[in-house]
């Protein structure tokens, strides 16, 4: 049995979560040393998997989280120093990438460029550290391999080595221990000098499809909304390129939590408002992390990213997509009835569509792609486009859709956005996000919903809950590859899941209007009465 309280602290850290995602917690949580244990075992996995060896490069970047507003402690910056810290102590060379987007790092580390582009080696390993879309108050941090983002097989072999890193820091006395009594560095260190090449790499992937004195996309407006996004002048720099009249709007020092899976409507009417203002043909910003696009047409209506990916893939050519299970079915009956191109639905998260991507290759598919409903958009092979040459990046990138949207907009004969995903069937959708929501209570909501001995209906008491929305009608089909998808025979479709990696309860709604997928998704979540409290209280009673 491990030691539980390591012997130079009073009391017992809160171990953080591995997973496919990394880590995810408070930042008062995440501690030098559980940043450090985690890290040093990520690495030790990688070794012993023979992908990796010793006294080789590994790239560390950060978003823009300067300071939890909570608790007052460093955020970001002294996260990246504690990761650079165990990286040294392993024996492995930190190279420090700066302040950049996750694809910026996943694209430099992982060297996937030109053969003629020899001007950093790779691949190597990459730790970014980032919550992405999360509240300021909580971090994260992203992990690498050489070869790309970390997969479900991967998660026993990292939990092993973090176990044993946990066992032998923990071990250690107060006069030996690299952390103090509260799980700080005792002599943290600076991060060397930040090469300049990784943010370079990653714009010059974008506006080499371009010839700069052709200015492809002149003509075109566009509101860049700023905010806290780390990649924010990467993407002016890459706008501008092409030739887009740039405004930029409201950047921010300090952190502003932007969920793309979670525009509430007050969010979309400020984003018009900004279109309005500027009388621009588009508003287009990202994520704090820059791998979840958010974009906005010139009428002010916000495009989720399931049917912008769809976008994409039309604009790219392909012939293959891996998307989740709770994509828009907009995309599907668009998709149907055009052809052309070959949809896998997979659970929810960037592994899964990566595997679908992984096994479409070995089927034979040459042009394949990957979205995800929060607009990161990935390409599992190399694409010609315009006068240049993409290579495959395959983790979430914000950029490319970004750019997909535009480019497919001014390609139109009205160079209208709205034009562009006009073309699509008109369903509308709605996330509804309940935060805090504890994790059993989630699991024991599903758990009640899913279908049992595979009949594809509710229980009537289960039924009962859905009470207070009006014209759902019966059940018609379920859905339980990821959380429960129900579509009912009004038409709607509901999705209920829980966060794999934050105490969040996710509600994902379809429906013929805006209106009523804004209307189901607030008697969803709505406290105390809404569907989802009330099937936790079912949920509560018959345990």
């Amino acid at each position: 049995m491990g030691v539980e309280v390591p012997r130079f602290m009073a009391k017992a850290p809160v171990p953080l979560a591995f997973g496919t995602s990394g880590l995810r917690g408070l930042v008062t949580d995440m501690t030098d040393l559980e940043v450090g244990i985690n890290v040093a075992g990520f690495l030790r996995f990688l070794r012993r998997a023979g992908m990796i060896e010793a006294g080789c490069p590994v790239a560390v970047a950060r978003d823009l989280r300067h300071v939890d507003p909570k608790s007052g402690l460093v955020s970001s910056p002294r996260i990246a120093a504690a990761a650079a810290s165990a990286i040294e102590r392993e024996g492995y060379r930190v190279i420090n990438a700066g302040t950049i987007p996750t694809p910026a790092l996943a694209y430099f580390a992982t060297g996937r460029r030109t053969p003629t582009d020899d001007r950093w080696p790779g691949p190597m390993p990459a730790v970014m550290v980032t919550g992405s879309h999360i509240p300021a108050d909580r971090n994260g941090v992203k992990f690498y391999r050489p070869d790309g983002e970390v997969l479900k097989g991967d998660e026993p072999g990292i939990l092993a080595a973090v176990a044993e890193v946990r066992r032998a820091l923990y071990s250690a006395t107060a006069s030996s221990s690299a952390y103090d009594s509260e799980g700080a560095l005792t002599s943290p260190s600076p991060l060397p000098p930040v090469v300049p090449e990784a943010a370079r790499m990653y714009v010059e992937r974008y506006t080499r499809l371009w010839h700069r004195s052709d200015r492809p996309l002149s003509g075109l407006k566009v509101v860049v909304y700023e905010h806290s996004a780390v990649g924010r002048d990467l993407l002016v720099e890459v706008l501008e390129s092409a030739g887009v009249d740039v405004v930029r709007e409201e950047r921010s020092e300090t952190f502003v939590a932007v969920d793309t899976e979670d525009v509430s409507p007050d969010e979309e009417a400020h984003y018009a408002r900004l279109v309005a203002r500027h009388g621009a043909h588009a508003l287009v910003s990202t994520d704090g992390d820059g791998d979840r696009p958010l974009v906005v047409d010139e009428t002010g209506r916000f495009h989720r990213g399931d049917v912008l990916g769809a976008v994409v893939a039309e604009w790219l050519g392909a012939d293959y997509a891996a998307i989740p299970v709770s994509t828009n079915d907009a995309v599907e009956l668009h998709f149907a009835r055009t052809g052309g191109l070959k949809l896998a639905s997979t659970q929810i998260g960037s592994p899964y569509v990566i595997q679908a991507m992984n096994e479409a290759r070995t089927q034979g598919f040459t042009k394949v792609v990957a979205w995800e409903a929060n607009g990161g958009f990935l390409t599992g092979a190399d694409f010609n486009v315009g006068d240049g040459f993409l290579t495959a990046l395959p983790t979430r990138d914000a950029m490319l859709p970004i750019l997909g949207a535009l480019f497919s907009a001014q390609a139109a004969d009205d160079r209208r956005m709205s034009s562009v995903f006009g073309r699509f069937p008109d369903r509308r959708t709605r996330a509804g996000l309940i935060d805090d929501f504890p994790r059993a209570r989630a699991l024991a909501i599903l758990a009640r919903l899913r279908p049992a001995g595979g009949e594809e209906r509710i229980a009537p008491e289960v039924e009962r809950c859905f009470s207070a929305i009006p014209s759902l009608g019966t059940v018609d089909r379920m859905n339980s590859v990821d959380g429960v998808r129900i579509y009912f025979s009004g038409g709607d479709v509901i999705h209920f899941r829980a966060s794999g990696n934050a105490p969040q309860f996710r509600v994902y709604v379809v429906s013929a209007t805006q209106e009523r997928a804004d209307e189901i998704v607030k008697l969803c979540v709505r406290h105390p009465d809404g569907v989802v409290y009330r099937l936790g209280d079912l949920s509560l009673a018959c345990d």
